[in-house]
This record gives structure tokens, sequence and C-alpha cells, in this order.
């Protein structure tokens, strides 16, 4: 693709009730976007196109969409490299949030789920009044918190997508991010592994990484989240050796109710 060269996209139109993909002729230029196209698009030929973008720079979060087929953020996917995906380039709303209207989709479901989840809760200071960790922790959690909640993660992940009716009892790509933050910082005192098995419902997850491979912050949301997260869950759970630990000791009984499964 050179600049100056014109290419089609073709862009869904419409809201919930009902919709279809509409063809717009742009002229690229040197550097240009998805989101560069949908706003000349914006400019020159669709004023009433709903689509939602802030600052441009990758770390909003707000401009989501699906490029020939692919959750992306628009602001972030240059057209030279999706010009070899097919020409007219398809620009579609995630597919697994309703649609508002055109690519703006209704995302509140993510937010909903965050106030499910427990907030921090950090030990007492020390007697100094002092908190201290060792480097090698803090760099465990600091991957986590560069999550701009783009929501591609969740878009992607089929539990959500394929499966709508699972939203009220899984909390998606993005919540594990969240929970494996707090679950593993070694100043916070709460456990949320029962949470995490029973309310986040992360058993459905199946590590398919196709949440780690659409984030564009690279974060390594399945090997670095939710794998250890699913590994605490069977350790609390499932590990018939811990199990009978606890039960002779009489420990962590509250945490431990469920038994090691029949073999």
């Amino acid at each position: 693709m050179n600049a100056g060269e014109e290419i089609t996209l073709r862009v869904w139109r419409g809201d919930a009730a009902a919709g279809r993909l509409v063809d717009y002729r742009v002229r690229t230029a040197e550097g240009m976007v998805v989101l560069d196209a949908l706003r000349a698009i914006q400019a020159t030929q669709a004023p009433d196109l709903a689509m939602r973008w802030n600052c441009k720079a990758g770390k909003c979060g707000s401009c989501s969409a699906e490029v020939n087929g692919h959750p992306r953020l628009t602001c972030m996917t240059r057209l030279t490299e999706v010009a070899g995906e097919g020409n007219p380039l398809t620009v579609a709303p995630m597919r697994a949030f309703p649609v508002v209207k055109d690519l703006v989709t209704d995302v509140s479901w993510n937010y909903e789920k965050a106030k499910e989840i427990p907030p921090f809760s950090p030990a007492p200071r020390d007697p100094d009044g002092r908190r201290r960790m060792y480097q090698h922790e803090v760099e465990r959690v600091q991957e986590f918190r560069k999550c701009i909640e783009c929501f591609l993660c969740q878009d992607v992940c089929h539990v959500i997508r394929d499966h709508p009716e699972n939203k009220p009892k899984f909390a998606g790509p993005r919540f594990f991010v969240l929970l494996a933050a707090y679950e593993m910082h070694p100043l916070d005192t709460a456990n949320r592994v029962e949470q995490i098995r029973q309310d986040a419902g992360i058993g459905f997850c199946n590590i398919t990484k196709c949440c780690t491979e659409v984030c564009p912050e690279g974060i390594h949301i399945t090997d670095n989240a939710i794998i250890p997260l699913k590994e605490r869950v069977v350790d609390q759970h499932y590990d018939p050796v811990l199990w009978l630990w606890r039960k002779l000791t009489g420990r962590g009984k509250t945490s431990a109710a469920t038994p090691p499964p029949s073999r």
C-alpha cells in the first residue's frame, strides 16, 4: 500500500436492532492507522458514524474494535499491517458485547464484574511505619498493572464470546489479571482462592492463550496470571496430600471444605 492510494473500508453500521456493512473509500497517508481512516470517514462521508476514541496512543483502551475479524486497538493498527488481509478492510464492533450504535458497544458488564472483586487489603505496616517487599515480588505483579482495560481479551475469550450465558459466573481474562495482581501481592491479606474458583469461574478457562495474543500491552495473561491462579485453586481444593494435612492439623478448615476428588 502506497501513500495516496485509495482503499475501501467496510464499516459496520447499525444498532442493537439491526445493521449492515457499508463501504467507504478512503485516501491513505503515510503512517495512517485504522482510526485515522475511520475519522476521515466521519469527517467527510458519514458524520453520524459512532465510535469511541480518546488518546490515540494505545493507552486509554477506548477504540477497541474488530479489524478483519481480529480484536485490535484501531489507533495502534497501521493500515500497512492489515493491507494484506484483504481489500476491503472490515471494521466491526466487538462481538462479545451488545451493540449500542455502529462501532460502540456496551461494555458495562465489565465494570459490574470489577465491583465483585474485593479491594486490595494490605497487612499492617512494620513497626517503623513502612511496608517492605522484595524486588522480585514487585516485578511479578507490576506486569498486571499495565492493563488499559481495552477489553480485547474479554472480547476474544470464547467462554464469553461464544457462550454469553456464562457471563454471570465467569470473570474473564481481564479480571483474572486483576485477581492475580492482588492474590500474588505479598502485602495483601485477603484469601481470594474460593472466589477465583467459584464466583470468577476460572475452571471455565481452558488456556487457549487467545487473550494473551490480543493484549496490546503484552501482558502474559495465560502464563503469568491464569495458570498460577489455577494452580492455587488446585492446591487448596484438589491436592489430596494438602487436604489430608489440613484434615489432620485442623488448619484451613474454612477454605479446605472441598474434599479431594475420588480416583
